[in-house]
């Protein structure tokens, strides 16, 4: 099991991941923090993405994977990261330690923890 970025997410749907970002995928299943739903939301209505919620792509992805909610361990969890990043971003990796599964993320703040397991 894989905990998926905001982007990473998107870049699956538009097909736009490096080939070692395919690779990874292709071996896992897939899960995302529930705060990605409310990401790629505002990302659709500030006009900066074209895929909103109600995409029938994304929506038959999301019916196939794991969402994690955002729990008091989750919360707890965030505040033992060892970067600062926005509240999202913190949240999807304090995710990753919470139910203890490896993030994939191209975000270079994130990737430079010693405590999130990366994919």
């Amino acid at each position: 099991m894989l905990n998926l970025d905001t982007h990473i997410l998107l870049f699956a749907l538009e097909g736009s991941l490096t080939a070692r970002e395919k690779r990874v995928l292709q071996r896992e299943q897939w899960g995302v923090s529930s705060i990605v739903l409310w990401e790629i939301a505002k990302l659709h209505e500030k006009g900066r993405i074209a895929v909103g919620l109600d995409s029938p792509l994304l929506t038959r992805i999301l019916r196939r994977i794991q969402i994690w909610p955002i729990t008091r361990e989750v919360c707890l969890a965030m505040l033992t990261l060892d970067f600062a990043s926005d509240p999202a971003d913190e949240l999807i990796a304090a995710t990753s330690l919470t139910f203890g599964v490896p993030l994939l993320t191209r975000d270079s703040r994130i990737r430079t923890s010693k405590i999130v397991e990366l994919a």
